[in-house]
């Protein structure tokens, strides 16, 4: 082919090559739904503002009248004086809450994942039942059952104990787990499994290998919410335990505030620090609940 005859080919291209155009103004419904979604979004973060501005103000400025939205001087040291307090000792509390909101955690997924694939992949008489009971547990709220609660820690010697408070933080969180994850294993394609099994893996093999990865949005869905749930409990620990080195944060938060002294600067920062574990999860978990949609679909 001549080199004449190449040229005007190259020429055609390029003229046949589309234009970028540029993005045209945005509609006013979609400022709208903008603004709207930020005004939103501002008014929850708000109270985290003036908690954060709260905790960063020096003490006596917290006693004027009117007070002032803005501190004069950015106390940051607040937030280290809270460790080396010695009533409530917060790292103290941090970590017990961390140990059994954790261990709660841990205790009704170990339960309510096998009870929910047996529920999802099995129908057997009662099954309807024990399912409607499930939900039915998860009405009650533990302030309704506090009493039997404290008779029965009392009668199992567990008052005042760390295992107290993580059975009956899993036992309150483990029909929302048995539920949600019935929901997921039930929308997985039993095919999946009965491929696994030609391959040679039994049904401990599929169940790890190939429904677990697949409802891993399930499963994060129902650790987040079971930690939280634990992590913010207030009302059974304030009843079952009394020493101080069985508290809770979510108990000694109110320490800060009595009828002896006022610190509210240190109650906000400990507030604030009590919302790091939780931001925390989420930020480690949030990756699976995408990676969870395909993994162990594909065969490697």
């Amino acid at each position: 082919m001549s080199r004449t005859a190449v040229i005007p080919r190259k020429a055609a291209h390029r003229k046949a090559a589309p234009r970028r155009t540029r993005p045209g103004p945005m509609k006013l419904r979609t400022v709208l739904l903008t603004a709207v979604g930020w005004l939103v979004a501002l008014a929850f973060l708000a109270p985290y503002a003036h908690m954060l501005l709260t905790a960063l103000k020096p003490t006596p400025e917290l006693m004027k009248s009117p007070p002032s939205y803005l501190p004069s001087q950015w106390e940051w040291s607040n937030f280290t004086h809270i460790w080396s307090l010695t009533d409530p000792r917060v790292a103290d509390a941090l970590m017990f809450s961390l140990y059994v909101a954790g261990a709660s955690t841990l205790l009704a997924l170990a339960v309510g994942m096998p009870a929910a694939y047996y529920t999802a992949r099995h129908r057997f008489r009662g099954r309807g039942a024990f399912l409607l009971l499930v939900l039915v547990t998860q009405m009650f709220a533990p302030t309704a059952l506090l009493v039997g609660i404290y008779r029965e820690m009392v009668s199992l010697d567990l008052t005042d104990t760390a295992e107290g408070l993580i059975l009956v933080n899993a036992a309150f969180n483990l029909p929302f787990c048995v539920w949600i994850l019935n929901a997921y294993f039930a929308s997985i394609p039993r095919e999946l499994e009965e491929a696994a099994w030609l391959d040679g893996t039994g049904r401990l093999g599929s169940l790890t290998r190939v429904v677990l990865p697949l409802a891993m949005p399930g499963v994060v869905t129902a650790l987040v919410y079971t930690f939280i749930s634990a992590w913010n409990e207030y009302v059974v620990a304030l009843t079952v335990t009394s020493s101080g080195d069985r508290m809770t944060l979510t108990k000694a938060i109110p320490g800060f505030v009595t009828s002896y002294h006022e610190q509210w600067q240190y109650l906000f920062a400990t507030s604030l620090v009590a919302i790091v574990p939780v931001v925390v999860l989420f930020v480690f978990v949030e990756r699976h609940l995408v990676a969870g949609l395909t993994a162990g679909g594909v065969r490697g």
